[in-house]
């Protein structure tokens, strides 16, 4: 690992998605070799500059994206090449606002269905999950860019609950994709009536997903994307 350059990361950035992109790029570019044992989270977390959460955000992006696997206790490695995912899309070529709404439209109807599948298919496993992270989003830190995390999480616990293993790899390569245009729009907005907005419509697709009405999951999933959507001034008329 003497060979990798990883730069401290700026500050103000995402920085899971910044310093995914680094060691993403140490991987492809073959300084990191296939089957090679990353840094341990707490060399990484002082070689960028940033706590260990951020560090395992950041690996748990590389890891849906197919670059890297975790053994428990062990630590992160590089993927084979053979098992690599070819799904990639930098943070830095979503900055422009066509492909940014190009890639929001794709998630769309993956969420919509994956809440309608939720509904049909969820155990109680799956809802105490889905519960948990709505707890997160309702608590002391929904102001915080911890509200945020715990509501992209709570869609990764829905598309969970489909049992269909590819829509938590999906909605979470989004997701990890939108938190950095969910903190600006929170910036510009009234903090509260856009949390509480959002609170209360995550709220009607917990519902309906425990009540396994799929119908009215796939209904209340689709009035969060358009206003989700809105939210980030994109054009709801095309979604």
């Amino acid at each position: 690992m003497a060979t990798t350059d990883f730069n401290q990361i700026r500050r103000g950035e995402h920085l899971p998605a910044r310093i995914a992109t680094q060691i993403g790029r140490e991987i492809t570019e073959g300084r990191i070799g296939p089957g090679a044992k990353l840094p341990t989270e707490h060399l990484l977390a002082k070689t960028f500059g940033v706590s260990r959460s951020v560090v395992r955000e950041a690996i748990a992006q590389l890891r849906n994206e197919g670059l890297v696997e975790t053994r428990q206790g062990v630590g992160a490695f590089a993927t084979d090449l053979e098992r690599r995912q070819s799904l990639r899309i930098e943070q830095g070529d979503l900055s422009d606002r066509e492909s940014f709404r190009n890639l929001y439209q794709l998630r769309v109807p993956l969420e919509i269905e994956a809440a309608k599948l939720a509904a049909v298919y969820h155990t109680a496993e799956d809802m105490a999950r889905i519960d948990e992270t709505l707890e997160q989003m309702t608590g002391a830190e929904k102001w915080t860019e911890q509200g945020i995390a715990a509501d992209l999480a709570f869609h990764r616990a829905l598309a969970m609950a489909t049992q269909n293993e590819y829509f938590p790899v999906f909605i979470s390569f989004f997701a990890e994709r939108i938190s950095l245009a969910i903190k600006v729009a929170r910036t510009k907005a009234v903090l509260e009536e856009i949390v509480e907005i959002t609170i209360a419509e995550h709220v009607a697709v917990r519902d309906a997903v425990a009540s396994r009405d799929a119908g009215r999951a796939k209904e209340a999933m689709k009035a969060h994307m358009s206003g989700s959507a809105a939210r980030l001034g994109l054009d709801v008329r095309a979604l």
